[in-house]
């Protein structure tokens, strides 16, 4: 297994599409964020959650469906029974 193999195999991905945001789609391989936000807001937002210290590092992402919108994060871990929310930091 290359370099390139192992990134492939821990991708953080980013949709428009809220609707992905469900708690069967966590998996230990990839980390999922749905924005709900103006299609305008896609870049600044996915920065947001990109350094938000809870979510900074690819292992710390690892394994999630995120929900952004405007007032802060929710999110379902892997075998987690609820969902946990992150506020904004400024």
């Amino acid at each position: 297994m290359n370099i390139l193999d192992d990134q492939l195999r821990r991708v953080t991905f980013f949709t428009l599409d809220f609707h992905f945001y469900k708690r069967e789609l966590c998996f230990a391989r990839y980390c999922l964020v749905c924005m709900d936000v103006k299609k305008q807001e896609a870049a600044e937002y996915a920065r947001r959650v990109l350094h938000h210290p809870e979510f900074d590092t690819i292992a710390h992402r690892m394994g999630k469906v995120i929900r952004s919108s405007p007032i802060g994060l929710a999110v379902w871990h892997l075998h987690a029974e609820k969902e946990e929310h992150f506020n904004w930091l400024e």
